[in-house]
């Protein structure tokens, strides 16, 4: 039964050329086209602003009397609000479609950027975090994308968001450094302010008000469909889980990125204590992993994505994560630093992909926005925990227990995988 509900979803969200606004047949494929690249356009900016902040709030907080502590915890609030409304945004999408969505996190990022501005004192700037629970960019153009795509084109589709990313995070950081350098450290603010209010109309304008068909939703006979209206439910997340091979990729996306998340929680630090490198170094490497993510993103995972199964992919991920965990136990420069960094980068776009897509697929149409969610919770999470563990780590193992966790969570999550029947279907992108 399950098989067969699952076969039946795929099969109504093939069809989605002829359904996707279909009521009037107006979008064609050339009009969802054009949709899903205003989507990522919108990311690109969205991560754009994100980053140029990001690059800025330390130098603020200073300029306001904040200690390290204190930025810690700044940082803590940001991450505890987006874990929180990382699923509530997807809910809401779920609820009152992509576009109402996007316009929700644009115009939240508008009052992020506009009480950012204003914040002259440390309360006022911690503030200013509060509009982060709905600031989620990317899952908003995730839930177009899945929507406006046939689960056999979503990972190639998908995996052209890390273009967005690469762009905004060597954009962003270098916007965000100029700016306040040649200006103050208040005008990156102004800059997303008025970019995230042009990115809120561009949402409005060139995002349709529906993206799916409103027949496609498939049921399985244990799961069901969402019941509860509410835009925070325990009881959705657990019947969300309960899709055959949800729980089980879930576990691999959130531990097999674990010990790399932390040791980049703790980078800013590492690269000062562990690889002696200044500020301008850092902001370069940093541009180096952007371009890395681009070409990686860009050219290669749709590429591997339209021959190999999604499974296989999966499993590939996992093995370069822990080959990537020896060479970061083994590593004593930034110059090893850099050669890991591709591999690196491969295994961590692979894996954010490939996921995305499995899981959205294993679960209603009607539900791949609160799906998302719980996937973009992902990284909060890491967020909020990670300084905490991750200082532990280096202050009492040093640089190489980061990779030795990565090494053996990785290989152990590699076996699961080669010897555990994950009830999915296996797919190819065409």
């Amino acid at each position: 039964m399950n098989a067969k509900a699952r076969s039946g979803g795929e099969e109504e969200s093939s069809g989605m050329s002829s359904e996707v606004l279909g009521e009037s047949g107006i979008l064609g494929e050339a009009k969802r086209g054009q949709v899903i690249r205003v989507a990522y356009v919108i990311a690109a900016l969205d991560l754009t602003f994100l980053f140029m902040q990001m690059g800025v709030m330390p130098y603020m907080g200073k300029s306001l009397g904040l200690d390290s502590v204190g930025f810690g915890y700044l940082q803590t609030l940001f991450g505890v609000l987006q874990l929180v409304g990382g699923y509530i945004f997807g809910r809401f999408a779920d609820q009152f479609g992509a576009r109402a969505a996007l316009i929700l996190s644009c115009a939240s990022g508008s009052i992020f950027f506009l009480l950012m501005s204003l914040s002259t004192s440390i309360p006022l700037l911690f503030l200013s975090r509060l509009p982060a629970v709905f600031m989620h960019g990317i899952p908003g153009a995730q839930k177009v994308i899945t929507d406006m795509t046939p689960p056999s084109k979503r990972a190639g589709a998908l995996g052209k968001l890390g273009l967005c990313f690469g762009v905004g995070i060597i954009s962003g950081s270098a916007l965000g450094g100029v700016l306040s350098t040649k200006f103050s450290v208040y005008v990156p603010a102004y800059v997303g302010l008025v970019g995230s209010l042009i990115n809120t109309l561009i949402a409005m304008i060139w995002i349709p008000s529906q993206t799916k068909p409103k027949s496609d939703h498939h049921v399985t006979e244990h799961t069901g469909t969402s019941q509860s209206g509410s835009l925070f439910s325990i009881r959705e997340i657990v019947r969300l889980m309960k899709f055959p091979g949800v729980m089980e990729v879930f576990i691999v996306k959130v531990f097999a990125g674990l010990p790399i998340g932390l040791f980049m929680i703790m980078f800013s630090i590492i690269s000062m204590d562990f690889f002696g490198l200044e500020a301008v170094e850092s902001g370069y490497l940093m541009s180096y992993f952007g371009v890395l993510q681009m070409v990686v993103q860009g050219l290669v995972v749709g590429k591997l994505a339209s021959h190999c199964t999604e499974m296989t992919l999966l499993r590939l991920s996992v093995f370069v994560f822990a080959g990537v965990g020896l060479g970061m136990a083994l590593m004593r420069t930034v110059w090893h630093y850099c050669i890991i960094a591709v591999p690196l980068v491969f295994a961590f776009s692979m894996l954010a992909t490939i996921t995305d897509s499995i899981l959205t697929k294993a679960v209603p149409s009607s539900d791949t926005g609160a799906m998302l969610g719980i996937c973009a919770s992902v990284q909060p999470l890491t967020r909020t925990v990670g300084p905490t563990i991750g200082g532990v780590l280096y202050k009492q193992f040093g640089v190489s227990s980061f990779g030795y966790l990565q090494l053996m969570v990785n290989l152990g999550l590699f076996v699961y995988l080669l010897k555990g029947k994950i009830p999915l279907e296996e797919m190819k992108s065409q």
